[in-house]
């Protein structure tokens, strides 16, 4: 997107920009999405080539870049930091298909430590969420704009849910107890006999997990990750709580810093430890607020308007940050989003109540 509004700049390969379009209509025809794990790929010679061609070209354009591909470029950055933690969650995926149960990194005996569960109270009124602007700071488009909310009084969960509630839940039958689930959320763990987190297995010696450092016995304390929407507000139900909005966690989470807790710098950011001190790290945290443009948002006319506008339906909103995300892209505007099926992400859930 940068590079080919630079004067005299020569594409690599144009078959490149059919081969890996994600999704960008404007950028042009692309892969059928359902069918690319049928394609190979360039040998890793053949990329680290285009990777240098494309670092070269780049080093010496952005001196002379105007605001606009500046702009483009820092999105780039940010970018790339989503597909590290992307990558993770994939391999992870990878390797949790393999009956061999691969491990990717062992940092050696990680154990959670057992937590009280703590629930403060917010006042609520009208509170300002969102981010403000390129003048505070870098922002994905969806982060803004800036925007005031209402909030009746409430609690947030000091504590992310745990293994052992998870575990609590299933054996008084949470997931055959359908006056606990949405309608769909039902109909999709019918379907998919959904009966355990995603990767849960249960033998002779208890319930096991499959994580980055293979398949490992449950802790208990560590907090539950790899659970849908759909699961996360059914467990909610059950406890006599609700999932917090995203304005809620948002305005509670004023004053944490976004750089702390469990994440993918630390050696034991292969999984959940349960050992955040604030809102930040471990899994992805599941809130009862749709994927929505905030008041004002309009997405840009060129191809990067697609990156986030196009999918403002059928998603919720996740806040926080997981053990696989980088450190320095974590921030309290940010709104990861998924479909309410799916769980292959670190996702888990904080539970809330009307105070």
């Amino acid at each position: 997107f940068v590079l080919a509004d630079v004067p005299g700049y020569q594409t690599f390969d144009a078959r490149f920009a059919y081969l890996f379009n994600s999704y960008y209509e404007a950028a042009g025809p692309r892969h059928p999405r359902a069918r690319r794990g049928l394609l190979t790929r360039p040998s890793l010679a053949q990329l680290l080539d285009w990777r240098g061609h494309v670092d070269a070209a780049l080093g010496a354009a952005l001196p002379g870049l105007d605001a606009r591909s500046a702009a483009l470029v820092k999105l780039g950055i940010n970018h790339e930091q989503q597909h590290q933690e992307l990558l993770l969650t994939d391999i992870l995926d990878l390797f949790a298909a393999n009956p061999l149960a691969p491990t990717y990194l062992d940092p050696g005996p990680i154990a959670a430590l057992p937590r009280t569960r703590q629930w403060h109270g917010h006042a609520g009124g009208i509170v300002r969420i969102g981010h403000d602007g390129p003048d505070t700071g870098f922002a994905f488009d969806c982060e803004g704009p800036a925007h005031a909310v209402l909030l009746r009084p409430y609690k947030l969960a000091g504590t992310l849910v745990t293994n052992a509630e998870w575990q609590a839940f299933m054996a008084d039958g949470g997931y055959g107890e359908p006056r606990l689930w949405l309608s769909d959320g039902w109909a999709w763990a019918q379907q998919g006999a959904i009966t355990a987190p995603l990767r849960w297995q249960q033998d002779s010696d208890g319930w096991t997990s499959m994580t980055l450092a293979g398949r490992r016995p449950l802790d208990p304390h560590a907090p539950v990750t790899h659970i849908s929407f759909y699961e996360a507000d059914a467990f909610a139900a059950w406890a006599g709580a609700r999932l917090p909005t995203e304005a809620e966690w948002e305005h509670a989470a004023q004053g944490d810093d976004p750089r702390a807790g469990t994440q993918l710098d630390q050696a034991a950011a292969v999984q959940p430890t349960g050992a955040s001190p604030g809102l930040f790290g471990d899994c992805w945290q599941w809130t009862a607020s749709a994927f929505l443009p905030y008041p004002g948002f309009r997405a840009t006319a060129d191809a990067v308007g697609e990156y986030n506008g196009k999918f403002m339906n059928g998603q919720m909103v996740l806040k926080g940050a997981s053990c696989a995300t980088p450190r320095g892209s974590s921030r309290i505007s940010v709104r990861n989003f998924f479909a309410p099926p799916q769980r292959w992400q670190f996702t888990g859930l904080r539970l809330a109540r009307d105070a």
